[in-house]
């Protein structure tokens, strides 16, 4: 059913309604399951690390905005061939995607080795920059080193992963990374912990195990994404119905595709760069204030990313929509559907935060058993629940003009918003209130941001951009 929509949408048969809001939840659920494996992934980590000790728990959260800033400079090199790969498919030009699809795979893995060499550098001195304590130096600097190790495999895993989503296969991609979850708590069971006997239906059983703490949570994780990459690369060149190699498509390197992918690429790895620095500051606002609040800072950015997954699921399937759209030149669908995903974004966002509001000590309560972070955590979540249907539209709107190649005013968006909102709000209110200060600054901000992107979906300009 999903294929016939998307071909309604590609050949210009007019649409009702009803099968407009088919199309996008057949697309969205499985985005949406892939994007919550994900996030159960760090999820696992931050439980299995946090029921060792707190500064276990610190350490990790010291350095996950620069993780993240990494993250998202991974999905920028990937969203640059994507995007032109839903433009080919729309437009019913397959030998072309499938031309992009090489072109950029390799592109993507040159750029993750010198992503990789970049972090590799910059692992040692990081915590310190950061302002974490001697305590969690060690610990944070061993994970964030293995992270940068494995880059370059996080980045063909986005980058194989996009290129089927926008050729329209959203199942496969959300069914490996749900297998990822399994296999991550399968190699963490082995890497973090030391070797023990575990009760078991009554039974004594010898479990043997690496001990290596925080380092083990990211070489598990990083493992479960190898094996995940692999069976995506297998499926991207030989089973897909629409982006597998066929005989005689040589490898050609085209000047126009490495452009425009430069083009539409190079602004979201600003914008990324924008914010997950942002992200940096808050960790060094968030730092002075103590071991607890960073550890509660950090559980509940882990907590609330499962409340914001549905709004990136649609994200991703709006991005698929709105591109073959514009490569059908369907501009009668276009906005039509955009007004349409984030209507559906927020009301799927405004419904988690009133979960992640009901759930927040229990949501705290499974990554920590500490009292003082579990009640922190608490506060902080509950405050946060009600940004959660404007961060929705901000997120469904950046991949609706994404669809479209329209990332340069976004980026300029996403830019004001953090830096001249939220990290001045923050840094005044964290002295006053303390982490329940910061994460006030944070609600704040994400209300405007999505009203912000409402006002720029409701023009003109991002669906007439050439």
């Amino acid at each position: 059913m999903k294929k016939d929509y998307l071909e309604k949408l590609r050949t210009g048969v007019r649409m009702s309604l009803g099968e407009q809001i088919c199309m996008i939840l057949n697309l969205s659920f499985p985005a949406i399951l892939a994007q919550l494996s994900s996030i159960i992934m760090e999820y696992i980590d931050a439980s299995m690390v946090g029921h060792l000790n707190s500064r276990a728990s610190a350490s990790i959260g010291l350095v996950s905005s620069s993780t993240w800033i990494f993250g998202g400079l991974i999905m920028a090199a990937a969203v640059g061939y994507n995007v032109q790969i839903a433009h080919k498919v729309g437009a019913g030009k397959e030998k072309e995607a499938r031309s992009i699809v090489k072109q950029g795979l390799i592109i993507a893995f040159i750029y993750s080795v010198i992503l990789m060499s970049v972090a590799v550098l910059i692992s040692g001195p990081l915590p310190g920059f950061l302002g974490g304590s001697s305590e969690i130096a060690a610990d944070a600097s061993a994970y964030f080193l293995v992270y940068a190790l494995f880059i370059p495999i996080k980045q063909i895993n986005s980058s194989a992963t996009g290129m089927l989503q926008c050729s329209g296969n959203m199942k496969l991609p959300s069914i490996l990374h749900v297998f990822m979850c399994f296999l991550d708590v399968i190699f963490n069971m082995f890497f973090i912990y030391e070797t023990r006997v575990v009760t078991l239906f009554g039974l004594s059983i010898k479990v043997y195990g690496a001990g290596m703490g925080v380092k083990g949570a990211a070489i598990g994780t990083a493992l479960a994404e190898a094996v995940i990459m692999l069976i995506l690369l297998y499926y991207l060149f030989f089973r897909s119905e629409k982006l597998r190699l066929r005989p005689g498509e040589k490898l050609r390197f085209q000047a126009d595709c490495q452009k425009l992918a430069v083009k539409i690429a190079f602004p979201v790895a600003i914008e990324q760069i924008i914010i997950c620095s942002a992200y940096v500051m808050s960790t060094k606002i968030v730092a002075p204030l103590s071991d607890t609040a960073i550890a509660a800072n950090s559980f509940s950015i882990t907590a609330e990313s499962l409340c914001y997954m549905p709004g990136y699921g649609i994200s991703q399937a709006a991005t698929t929509l709105i591109g073959q759209s514009f490569g059908a030149k369907r501009d009668d669908m276009t906005k039509k559907l955009g007004y349409l995903l984030v209507a559906m974004g927020m009301f799927l966002m405004a419904l988690s935060g009133a979960l992640m509001y009901m759930a927040a000590p229990w949501m705290i309560g499974i990554l920590s058993p500490d009292p003082a972070i579990r009640s922190l955590g608490t506060r902080v979540l509950r405050i946060e629940a009600f940004a959660e249907p404007f961060y929705g539209a901000a997120i469904v709107a950046n991949g609706v003009f994404r669809g479209a190649g329209d990332t340069l005013v976004p980026s300029c968006m996403n830019f004001i918003s953090m830096w001249v909102v939220r990290i001045p709000l923050m840094a005044y209110l964290a002295g006053r209130f303390g982490l329940v200060g910061v994460w006030i600054g944070m609600c704040t901000e994400l209300i405007f941001r999505g009203c912000i992107f409402i006002v720029r979906l409701r023009g003109k300009k991002w669906h007439t951009i050439k």
